[in-house]
């Protein structure tokens, strides 16, 4: 059982993450490359994935273990900025904190810290050896998550817009409540099902809470308690991931000036009761235009209660602006769950 313990201070600065975090996802991703659980939403997306993975990845194999522990220093909070941004934070990762941290991997095997010997180079602290790894994470991103990041992001911010709404309606104790179920907010304790005990303790710090395509199952949380507090956390999905680019057959329904009207109804995000007040149409219409607007890939739909809530993607908001898509997605971060902590030394699934 996982028990994160809040005070008021810790409450009040309980925040969403801004979108997804490009590390987060591309480490995740290299767990749902390797089991086979998920299927109806990952299936195809391995399957793909590896057909493009040409490249070598014994290195990360050995630093992401398919069980367990792996580093918290291949997550660093500037992976919410993008990919250059998080790989730089890499780099700068001091040698004392290499080496302690890959030391821990061989710990969950033998139960006592041993750097594994496929990593005792990296662990040394040469600029050689972490080069390699910052290309291992850049060509295994480029492969498998890259070319879905309009798609995740779409995903992300549709569960954003949930928790935005929970927040609005009741605070931040409607927020937490508003988890997904592995996830239950017993004031003021935030619990979740985990492989061990793990109790962390916020002390004033607040918490960041990361949505999570990739992430199944299981929350995520750093091992490290001295790191700034964060909450990885899978978002709900309804399909799997696909490739969205300009140009696909629904688009050709966007035209008219109701549907137009649609679109920029939806802004932040908003109901589709909402969506029918702010463009002037009946319910039904709404709906409906919602419904070709979510097929064109401008806009993402997400449950929420009794409530249908729609907001814009990427590729939607770009095309309100009258911008390019793909400028668009590089202005709001780098193109677009297994426990990674959990003082993680047993074996975890999810």
């Amino acid at each position: 059982m996982l028990r994160i313990h809040f005070t008021g201070n810790d409450l009040a600065g309980v925040r969403m993450a801004a979108r997804p975090d490009v590390l987060w996802e591309t480490i995740l991703s290299f767990h749902r490359l390797r089991d086979r659980r998920g299927s109806m939403v990952y299936g195809e997306w391995r399957s793909e994935a590896r057909i493009r993975l040409g490249s070598e990845t014994r290195l990360l194999a050995a630093l992401v273990p398919g069980r367990g522990y792996f580093p918290d220093f291949l997550t660093p909070p500037q992976g919410i900025l993008g990919l250059d941004e998080g790989l730089d934070a890499i780099r700068a990762t001091p040698p004392g904190r290499l080496h302690t941290e890959l030391a821990l991997i061989g710990a969950g095997r033998s139960g006592r810290p041993a750097v594994p010997a496929a990593l005792r180079a990296l662990a040394d602290g040469g600029s050689e050896p972490l080069g390699r790894l910052l290309g291992a994470l850049r060509s295994y991103h480029r492969a498998a998550v890259e070319p879905y990041w309009t798609d995740i992001q779409a995903r992300v911010e549709a569960d954003r817009a949930k928790r935005g709404r929970a927040l609005l309606d009741g605070g931040a104790d409607e927020l937490l409540a508003s988890l997904p179920p592995m996830l239950r907010w017993r004031s003021p304790v935030l619990e979740a099902d985990y492989p061990v005990d793990r109790e962390l303790h916020l002390d004033g710090r607040g918490l960041l809470l990361q949505p999570s395509f990739f992430c199944r199952g299981t929350p995520v949380v750093l091992r490290d308690p001295e790191l700034p507090p964060v909450l990885v956390y899978p978002i709900t999905h309804c399909e799997p991931p696909t490739v969205r680019a300009p140009g696909l057959p629904s688009l050709a329904k966007l035209v008219g000036h109701t549907r137009s009207a649609v679109l920029s109804a939806i802004g932040d995000g908003g109901t589709t009761s909402e969506l029918a007040r702010r463009a002037g149409v009946s319910v039904a219409s709404a709906s409906q235009h919602a419904g070709v607007l979510r097929e064109a890939g401008l806009v993402a739909t997400l449950r929420h209660g009794n409530a249908v809530l729609h907001t814009l993607t990427p590729l939607g908001a770009a095309l309100l602006g009258g911008g390019d898509a793909h400028d668009h997605v590089r202005s709001t971060g780098s193109p677009r769950c297994y426990a990674k902590s959990y003082a993680r030394n047993g074996p975890v699934t999810s």
